[in-house]
C-alpha cells in the first residue's frame, strides 16, 4: 500500500529513541523527508545511522538537538526543520514520559515539569508549525500520548493528568482545523518494549521491592495478546496516521495496546 508520503516533511519530536524514533524509521522507509530532534547529540547520531542504515544511505534526514521544555528551542527547531527541508507537512508531537509516582510522593516542581514537558511542549510545537502546515496540501498532526488518556495506570499520576490534556487539544484542534485540511488525530500507545518501559518496571520493583521480570509478568498478563508491543508496531500505526492515506481520519484516538484497554470507547 502506497502511503504516498515520498518526500513528505515530518518532522518527529523526541525521536532518538524509543516511540518517536519507530515512528520516524517507518517514515523514512515509506519515502518521507524526516527531522530528528533529542537532547543528546551523541543519541541523535546514532538515531541518523541507523535509519541510513536500514533505509538507504541517502535517505533524507536531519537531526536538530532541542530541549522541548525550552519555548526558545520549540521556535528554533521548527525554523531550522523548515529552513532544511524547505517546508513541513507532518509533526509528530512527542516527549519523554513524566517520572512515576503518587499524589504524596510528588512535589511541585515534579508537576510544572511535567506540564512543561508533556503538555506544554506540544501546544508550543503545534502553534509554531501551524504558518507551515498551512502551506502543505496534505497537512498532519499526530499527538503521541498514551493509554493512560482512556485508562489510569498505577504509579504514573503526572502522565495519567497531562496526556489527557494533550487528547483535548488534539480532539479540539481537529474541529478548528479540519475545515483546512489539516488532520489532527493521536495514538495511544499501551506497553511498549522501549527504555522508558524499562524505567516504570525499575521503579514498579523498587517500590513494591519484586524485581523487572516480576513486574513485567503483572503488565503481560492483563494483555489479551500476552505480551508488549514491538516499537515497529507502533510506528507502522504512526505513519499510516500521519499519511495522505489516512486522509478522512481526523479527531482519532487510536490504541496501540493489544487489547489491554477493556472499555467500549
Amino acid at each position: 500500500m502506497d502511503l504516498g508520503l515520498k518526500d513528505k516533511v515530518a518532522l518527529v519530536v523526541a525521536s532518538s529513541t524509543g516511540l518517536g524514533f519507530a515512528a520516524a524509521l517507518e517514515l523514512a522507509r515509506d519515502g518521507a523527508q524526516v527531522a530528528l530532534c533529542g537532547r543528546s547529540v551523541e543519541r541523535l547520531e546514532t538515531a541518523v545511522s541507523k535509519i541510513k542504515a536500514e533505509v538507504g544511505e541517502g535517505t533524507a534526514v536531519a537531526a536538530f538537538t532541542t530541549d522541548v521544555t525550552d519555548p526558545a528551542q520549540n521556535e528554533k527547531l521548527i525554523a531550522d526543520t523548515v529552513a532544511h527541508f524547505g517546508g513541513l507537512d507532518i509533526l509528530i508531537t512527542n516527549a519523554g514520559g513524566p517520572p512515576g509516582g503518587t499524589f504524596d510522593s510528588l512535589d511541585w516542581d515534579a508537576w510544572d515539569q511535567a506540564y512543561n514537558l508533556t503538555l506544554m511542549s506540544a501546544v508550543r510545537l503545534i502553534k509554531l508549525a501551524l504558518p507551515h502546515l498551512r502551506q502543505s496540501a496534505a497537512a498532519s498532526v499526530l499527538t503521541i500520548t498514551s493509554i493512560s488518556t482512556k485508562q489510569p495506570i498505577a504509579g504514573l499520576l503526572l502522565s495519567n493528568v497531562m496526556r489527557p490534556a494533550v487528547a483535548g487539544v488534539t480532539k479540539t484542534l481537529s474541529q478548528e482545523l479540519g475545515p483546512e485540511n489539516i488532520r489532527v488525530n493521536s495514538i495511544l500507545p499501551g506497553w511498549t518494549a522501549t527504555e522508558r518501559v524499562d524505567h516504570i518496571f525499575e521503579y514498579r520493583a523498587e517500590t513494591n521491592g519484586t524485581d523487572m521480570d516480576a513486574e513485567k509478568g503483572k503488565v503481560t498478563g492483563g494483555i489479551p495478546m500476552g505480551r508488549m508491543a514491538d516499537p515497529a508496531e507502533f510506528g507502522r500505526v504512526a505513519a499510516f496516521l500521519s499519511s495522505p492515506a489516512a486522509s478522512y481520519i481526523t479527531g482519532a484516538m487510536i490504541p496501540v495496546d493489544g487489547g489491554s484497554y477493556a472499555g467500549l470507547l
